[in-house]
């Protein structure tokens, strides 16, 4: 029987620290605000601010709103966005993704002070991580690393797989595995004997937005399975990119979906914008 590594109980764990640093920071007369800017109205993006809010109340920081409308331009929101970058009461700024197609995300990724990045999705923070330097990790694979010591999990000397390559999750993900001293592969849709390579990762971390697409005969006996993916199934019902009855049974620590890694990603934003204070000193 699997363990299930249990993201709401960990994110609340590390929410409570959070809220300790914030409380400190704000006894030293430092208040920390976010700024979160969402274009449109996208039901799941508005769920997300929404409980981007929750944490920032939570943990006792600030948060300033920005709810523009679809045909916001482009340029609009690049002066937003230098306005903010200007503020110096504002140390985080995200830009809920994705924008309406009319606007450019690497553009407005670009526009952000990396000092305020922390969604960790600027060039300037994805190249410090790839060095080694100081700067924003993107949430979701920071937190998945958050999941898997706080879990008593070791990482180093393992062989990790990773499944997906995106910019956000797969290749961020596979630099925090190689400095906690893992062996990495990254997997993707053209991976060869695909079943063949993801059955060699001690830790399986799966993230190619394709619902409960890996089943048992992907997973080694005994794997850790960390999965990313978000979906609905043909009942409505949200799931992973794993078939977590079918997978749960062979490995030895799973995290469901939902409760398993989404938690972690606000956990990390939090925990960001708390840094920034450092970053920005």
């Amino acid at each position: 029987m699997a363990a299930i590594i249990d993201g709401k109980a960990i994110s609340l764990q590390m929410k409570d620290e959070l809220k300790q640093k914030a409380a400190e920071l704000l006894a030293k007369g430092m208040k920390v605000t976010l700024a979160v800017i969402q274009v449109g109205d996208n039901p799941a993006s508005s769920v997300y601010v929404k409980n981007k809010k929750k944490g920032c109340e939570y943990i006792g920081i600030g948060s300033l709103s920005y709810e523009l409308p679809e045909e916001t331009t482009q340029e609009e929101l690049l002066a937003l966005i230098q306005e903010l970058n200007g503020r110096t009461d504002v140390n985080g700024i995200l830009v809920q993704l994705p924008l309406p197609a009319h606007i450019d995300e690497d553009t407005v990724i670009k526009a952000i002070d990396p000092r305020k990045d922390v969604d960790g999705f600027h060039p300037q923070s994805v190249g410090a991580l790839c060095i080694g330097q100081k700067g924003f990790v993107s949430c979701t694979p920071a937190g998945i690393i958050q999941l898997l010591k706080r879990s008593g999990i070791s990482i180093e000397g393992k062989e990790c797989v990773v499944l997906g390559r995106s910019n956000i999750v797969g290749k961020p993900m596979s630099i925090l595995l190689l400095r906690e001293n893992a062996t990495v592969t990254i997997a993707h849709s053209r991976t060869r004997n695909l079943k063949e390579v993801t059955s060699r990762a001690d830790i399986l971390i799966v993230a190619i937005g394709k619902p409960k697409m890996i089943t048992k005969e992907y997973v080694k006996e005994g794997a850790v399975i960390i999965d990313v993916g978000i979906n609905r199934d043909e009942n409505n019902k949200l799931c992973g990119d794993v078939d977590f009855e079918d997978v749960e049974p062979v490995c030895s620590a799973i995290t469901p979906v939902p409760g398993g890694v989404g938690p972690m990603t606000i956990a990390m934003l939090l925990h960001n914008c708390i840094e920034s204070v450092d970053l920005q000193s």
